[in-house]
């Protein structure tokens, strides 16, 4: 099962530094498009879509491997029994949070498909499209967070701080600044 989640994950932040090219490739085409008198007005709502696909799609992974912003100052001074006490209430909270976002955002897509909502910019598509990276991404983040919090209440450490500590091991504090 670790295996799965480790590679869904990966593959999850695949897909958003899949969107990140592409948001790449469209904005040197825009670019050219311009210049050549092409109208590329549709292309800001594509990027815009991919950029809420980049954002989502990875935040599970990044979560995973330590890259969110957290407030340590506190955990950093508790006891070990203490501090994981700490982490299992935080990790219980982010679940239900996380868990209601999913669950908003697999409604608000739901709306949008059954009311036949559609985009309102230049490109024209049913907007549950765009919308099912919000949902994809909000549900893989609500399993991180699950997946880490009964990792805690085995005993283990969380990932995301064994992943900083290894780099920080290593002499890489490029995610510290």
């Amino acid at each position: 099962m670790r295996r799965f989640l480790d590679r869904l994950f990966a593959s999850a932040c695949g897909l958003a530094a899949f969107c990140v090219f592409m948001i790449f490739v469209l904005m040197i085409g825009a670019s050219v498009g311009r210049m050549l008198g092409w109208r590329v007005g549709g292309f800001n709502d594509v990027v815009a879509w991919l950029s809420a696909g980049a954002a989502f799609l990875s935040m599970a992974y990044a979560f995973k491997e330590g890259d969110f912003v957290r407030v340590t100052l506190l955990l950093e001074k508790l006891s070990p029994p203490l501090r994981r006490g700490f982490e299992l209430l935080s990790l219980s909270i982010a679940s239900v949070c996380t868990g209601y976002l999913a669950w908003w955002a697999a409604a608000s897509a739901w709306d949008s498909y059954v009311f036949n909502d559609m985009a309102g910019g230049l490109v024209v598509i049913p907007l549950w499209i765009p919308q099912l990276t919000f949902v994809v991404g909000a549900a893989l983040l609500w399993l991180a967070v699950v997946d880490e919090l009964q990792r805690v209440a085995r005993g283990f450490k969380p990932r995301y701080v064994t992943v900083v500590e290894e780099r920080h091991a290593a002499g890489d504090f490029s995610s510290d600044v």
